[in-house]
């Protein structure tokens, strides 16, 4: 049961190439710096993005566009400042992009973690993002059937961690982590603090059911 693995590098070796990985994160909140500079080192190609936004300067995502890993990215906000990378690749070919409305985001890969089928939302009804979907007429309002979206592995950032994989994070660095905790078959989780003892269960917000593996990274972006 014990969860903790001694580096980062360690912790993403599973990623192979071609791989749907989630990134947790919020501006700059929340995301996993060490664990996708690792990926970057790692070597995995032909990768696909689920995540709040693609990133911004030369870090987090925007290095893995910058240097060719990515192939598709999923997200809300494809365009924030200084998100250079993303817009050249874009415009280059070289990466497809399919935008999903923010809370229709988190509910797709609460979905996947909750083994639902999927849902009915009011969101992109008589729009471009519902082309393509089911649509229903209920009470006179419009709905959009969206799909659950699962992934192959997430990539995590927590205040805090045990050995056993429990997470507990700091304010709004919760944001999509732990909804993408539950949406991954392999969850990875990089943690300011790992203890060697069970964390509080009152400040447990990620059982260590959802999580594989947790590595020690104390620095808080």
């Amino acid at each position: 049961m014990d969860k903790r693995v001694t580096d980062l590098g360690t912790a993403v070796a599973p990623i192979r190439d071609g791989a749907v990985v989630m990134i947790g994160g919020f501006g700059s909140s929340g995301i996993p710096f060490g664990l996708i500079h690792a990926l970057l080192y790692q070597g995995a190609r032909g990768l696909t993005i689920i995540s709040n936004n693609a990133g911004a300067g030369e870090t987090g995502i925007a290095l893995l566009l910058k240097e060719h890993r990515v192939t598709k990215v999923i997200c809300s906000y494809p365009r924030t400042p200084g998100s250079i990378w993303f817009e050249r690749r874009y415009e280059a070919g070289e990466v497809a992009l399919e935008i999903v409305p923010q809370g229709t985001l988190a509910e797709r890969i609460r979905a996947a973690g909750a083994g639902l089928g999927g849902f009915l939302t009011p969101t992109g009804y008589g729009t471009k993002l519902a082309e393509g979907k089911e649509t229903r007429v209920i009470d006179g309002r419009g709905y959009v059937m969206e799909a659950p979206l699962p992934a192959d592995f997430a990539l995590l950032r927590a205040e805090e961690g045990d050995r056993w994989g429990n997470l507990r994070y700091h304010a709004t660095a919760r944001n999509f982590n732990p909804a993408m905790a539950m949406g991954a078959r392999h969850s990875i989780a990089e943690v300011r603090s790992l203890s060697d003892g069970p964390l509080d269960p009152e400040v447990v917000v990620t059982p260590g059911i959802f999580v594989q593996s947790v590595v020690e990274y104390g620095v808080r972006p």
